[in-house]
């Protein structure tokens, strides 16, 4: 089996190889460099995985340009805090820089202010990342380390993992070191041109070694040179807090040739050291709803169809009437609910959710929102969940409609505002917090109302579109007629109450997709590249299929045991994973990261709440749409006089 599988990987691996091998991401074109042509540096942000907040380059004192000019932005890369700007640093095309003087004095060393030494103390105390660009490509730090294997082979073998950014200093004991020395290392690839023409070349590759390096070690003379101490005798550049510091900022640039192609220049950040957990997450998952359809099979094949066929007995109809189950209960199964406004508007949206979800994913494994188009998947997201509005004013119409509701236009305005104002207001909330610290990841004004008119502007009119046609629409048919007096419900077994239901039901969708959910989240919080869309698909369809299956199995006890409010139950019910979301949520932060104050840890939990919220509304309308087609489907089979 195992080698079967080794094949099959081998197999779909070279298929995605051999597909990537000549497409570019649409948008995203290589740009070819001659020897000596300028190589851009610009700068993104600083980031900590224990603060959460990301700040701008420049909110530190680091040497600027004599003109600063940021790079216009998407509305993602806003979203994500990312601001990009110029540098000083001076890079050219395959040519080396031994050491370099960063700020044009060279005799004259930066001098930092108390004020901006307990800045940068205060950022190295908080384990701030500096990111950095080169022709697109995101700085990364290379980390080398002996794997658990065999001794002999240790010696010959090291694992080499690369992490985003490098660190802006270290702590020994209670002393702050600043990296003010950076040694570039680009590795560029040389493109193959006629023998007359001159050589292109491509940046494949950009690694950073970040060092710190006193004052008095760095000799700099009048030409902005500097030249580095031997590795051994050099001190590192310690920033003391509490009085004025003295240093050189410099940097060095290294160039090698690589056989990596430009279109396979992201491997390097998004290659994952752990497929192998990945296939065992599906395989786990593929067995869970296995298991569920076994259940589901035994249910519906043997219990409803003798069911049924009991039920139908012309002759013995009288036996039947005394027998207990979903039957009895056929003349109040489809009375309309309590609040069905409410209940439909959160389908409404829960649908638009699915849609907009569904896209994403699909379109990104596709490879079109590639982390070299930076902030594409936010922005994709947060239009296609504006337009999606037209599906989801449609589905909650016509269920408003077929739960005899008569106001529309109030309806309408509910779906289209009950959940994007939870979510909006959530956001402005902590969007206030993040202000109040200068964040860059805090959402500017006018970008604000952007939002609010793309809501109110598209988001709206096409609710109201899609509930006006959906409520215009034929109702859905409900095979029996309701009484006009409601039955009297019996007592409840323990095992049927609403919670326990929830508990019961929230597990298994949620140990089938629980593993990539742990890679999700180190994505969102710990500043990796999520990147495996392909895994994510697979993982969404299984946790789909699951959903709608556990939702029919707990309607199908409800009924049997002569409840027959199932509407909101169901909804609620089925949406019982993300309860354990919210769990697994909380176990992340305590033991995952290093999040001690009160504004990161509120970020952590209201962003938290407005996932656990969504992923609610998403698995919750999968499992109700399920559990109501099933219903119809088994009372349409019997005989009912």
């Amino acid at each position: 089996f195992s080698f079967l599988q080794e094949r099959l990987r081998y197999m779909l691996v070279l298929l995605l190889l051999h597909s990537t091998d000549s497409f570019y991401v649409p948008g995203v074109a290589p740009i070819n460099f001659h020897r000596n042509d300028p190589v851009e540096i610009k700068a993104v942000k600083l980031t900590s995985s224990r603060t959460q907040l990301p700040y701008e380059y420049y909110s530190l004192p680091f040497c600027q340009p004599s003109k600063i000019t940021y790079k216009a932005e998407n509305l993602g890369e806003v979203l994500r805090g990312d601001r990009i700007v110029n540098t000083p640093f001076q890079v050219s095309m395959n040519v080396e820089k031994k050491c370099e003087v960063l700020c044009n004095f060279p005799n004259k060393p930066v001098i930092l202010t108390v004020e901006q030494s307990k800045l940068i103390a205060e950022r190295i105390r908080e384990d701030y990342y500096v990111h950095l660009i080169a022709d697109n490509l995101p700085v990364a730090t290379r980390l080398e380390f002996y794997s658990n294997r065999e001794e002999e082979e240790k010696k010959k073998e090291k694992d080499v993992q690369f992490e985003h950014g490098y660190r802006l200093g270290f702590m020994d004991g209670n002393k702050f070191y600043l990296h003010n020395h950076l040694s570039f290392i680009l590795y560029y690839h040389r493109e193959d041109v006629e023998e007359s023409q001159e050589h292109t070349y491509r940046v494949v590759r950009f690694e950073v070694i970040p060092q710190s390096i006193k004052l008095e070690d760095l000799k700099a003379d009048e030409k902005s040179m500097c030249t580095l101490p031997e590795a051994t005798g050099s001190a590192p550049q310690e920033i003391d807090p509490t009085k004025e510091n003295h240093l050189l900022f410099t940097y060095s640039v290294h160039w090698e040739e690589s056989d990596i192609k430009w279109a396979s220049r992201w491997d390097t950040y998004l290659t994952m050291s752990d497929v192998q957990i990945h296939w065992f997450s599906i395989i786990n998952s593929v067995v869970v709803v296995f298991f569920l359809s076994g259940i589901l099979s035994m249910i519906i094949i043997r219990t409803l169809r003798k069911d049924i066929a009991n039920y139908n007995k012309e002759d013995d109809i009288e036996d039947t009437m005394e027998e207990s189950g979903w039957k009895l209960v056929h003349g109040d199964v489809f009375r309309p609910p309590q609040y069905p406004m409410i209940l439909s508007s959160l389908l409404g949206s829960g649908i638009q959710l699915f849609c907009m979800i569904l896209i994403v994913i699909f379109v990104a494994m596709l490879g079109m929102l590639s982390p070299s188009s930076r902030g594409a998947l936010m922005t994709t997201a947060c239009f296609l969940f504006m337009f999606m509005g037209v599906f989801g004013g449609f589905f909650a119409g016509r269920l408003y409609r077929t739960l005899k509701g008569h106001r529309w236009k109030k309806g309408a305005f509910c779906t289209a505002t009950l959940y994007p104002g939870v979510v909006f207001g959530i956001c402005f909330v902590l969007n206030c917090f993040i202000w109040g610290k200068h964040s860059s990841g805090a959402v500017p004004f006018p970008t604000m109302v952007a939002l609010l008119c793309m809501w109110f502007g598209i988001s709206l009119p096409l609710v109201y579109l899609g509930y006006y046609f959906g409520f215009r629409k034929q109702p859905y048919d409900n095979p029996v007629r309701t009484n006009q007096i409601p039955r009297q419900i019996p007592e409840q077994r323990w095992y049927m109450n609403k919670f326990v239901g929830i508990l019961m039901a929230g597990i298994l969708p949620f140990g089938a997709m629980f593993i990539e959910l742990f890679f999700i989240f180190s994505a969102i919080w710990e500043n990796q590249f999520y990147y495996l869309f392909g895994f994510l698909f697979l993982v969404f369809i299984i946790l789909v299929v699951s959903c709608s299956q556990i939702s029919i199995v707990m309607v199908y006890f409800q009924l049997c045991a002569e409840d027959y409010r199932w509407w909101w139950r169901t909804f609620l019910v089925s949406g019982g994973s993300a309860f354990y979301v919210l769990i697994y949520a909380v176990f992340y932060f305590v033991n995952k990261l290093d999040i001690v104050e009160f504004i990161p840890s509120l970020l952590y939990f209201g962003y938290t709440a407005l996932m656990v919220l969504s992923f609610w509304l998403l698995t919750g309308t999968i499992g109700f749409y399920a559990a109501y087609m099933f219903v119809r489907k088994i009372y349409a089979a019997v005989k009912i006089d």
